[in-house]
Formats: C-alpha cells, sequence, structure tokens
C-alpha cells in the first residue's frame, strides 16, 4: 500500500528526530561541562550553554511533535484504506475469503458518500443546528445521497 514516498518520509523524519535528540544530548553534556568548569559559578559560558540547552530542547519537542503528527496522519490513511478495503470487499476479493463481518460489500462510491453524509452531520450538530439527526442529514441541500441508503441494493 505504501510505497517509497512514505518510507522516504518515514526515514527522513526518524533521522530528523535522531539529529535533533542528539543535539539535545551533547547541548545538555555542554551545561554540565560549563558548570564544571565555572565551579558552580554563575558566568557567562554557563549561561550561553543553558541557551543552548533550550534552544536545543525546543528543536526536539518541534521533531518530536512533527513525528507524532506524521504518525497520526499514517494512522488515519492506513485505517481508512482498511475501511475502504473492508467495506468495498477487496480484502476478501485478495484473500479469496468471504468478508469477516458477514457484511455484504457495498460500492466506495456508496461509501464516500455515506462519509461526507456523515461529515454533514458531524458539522450541523456542531454548528447546534436544530431537528432530529435524520432530519439533519436531508436539511442540507448538497447532502450527497439519502440517509436511509434507498439505492443501496444490499440493504
Amino acid at each position: 500500500m505504501y510505497k517509497l514516498p512514505v518510507k522516504a518520509t518515514m526515514d527522513n523524519m526518524v533521522d530528523s528526530l535522531n539529529n535533533a535528540y542528539q543535539e539535545f544530548v551533547a547541548a545538555a553534556a555542554n551545561v554540565l561541562e560549563a558548570k564544571e568548569a565555572s565551579g558552580g559559578q554563575k558566568m557567562v559560558a554557563t549561561d550561553a550553554a543553558l541557551e543552548n540547552f533550550k534552544q536545543k530542547w525546543e528543536l526536539f519537542r518541534v521533531a518530536c511533535d512533527q513525528a507524532e503528527e506524521f504518525v497520526e496522519s499514517v494512522k488515519q490513511r492506513i485505517g481508512s484504506e482498511c475501511l475502504v478495503d473492508e467495506a468495498t470487499g477487496s480484502v476478501a476479493g485478495k484473500s479469496g475469503q468471504p468478508s469477516a463481518t458477514g457484511l455484504p460489500p457495498i460500492s466506495a462510491v456508496r461509501l464516500e458518500q455515506m462519509s461526507k453524509a456523515v461529515r454533514w452531520l458531524v458539522i450541523e450538530l456542531q454548528h447546534g443546528s436544530g431537528g432530529s439527526a435524520g432530519s439533519a442529514a436531508h436539511s442540507h441541500p448538497s447532502a450527497p445521497f439519502d440517509a436511509r441508503f434507498s439505492e443501496d441494493p444490499a440493504q
């Protein structure tokens, strides 16, 4: 599913995180060395080492945040693809086994329509639109399908 671009991005992310960590650890060591060299007295070298340490700490935190965001985006992407595969029967078709859920597969287009309708419901509920959930699906003129899924022959 995930070809070279995702792997290359992951490799770059790991390298970036590793580099930020190594710089952070080196900055921590520099603080300790500067403090030891100054005999515990507050000196310009110690202050400079502490300032560098704070900068490296921030850069390390940013690298961690970026890695976490990347992992979350990949998890969502994998989850979405698995959902589509399961719903459309692609998994059963590839493995030659029936779907584990026992539900008949639906088309990817149909799944996307349902997903859009759910998003509209969530948006309308977040904005406090009145009415029941069933009528909310019909209240928006661009709602992509009937909430009862009447056109789905499997239902």
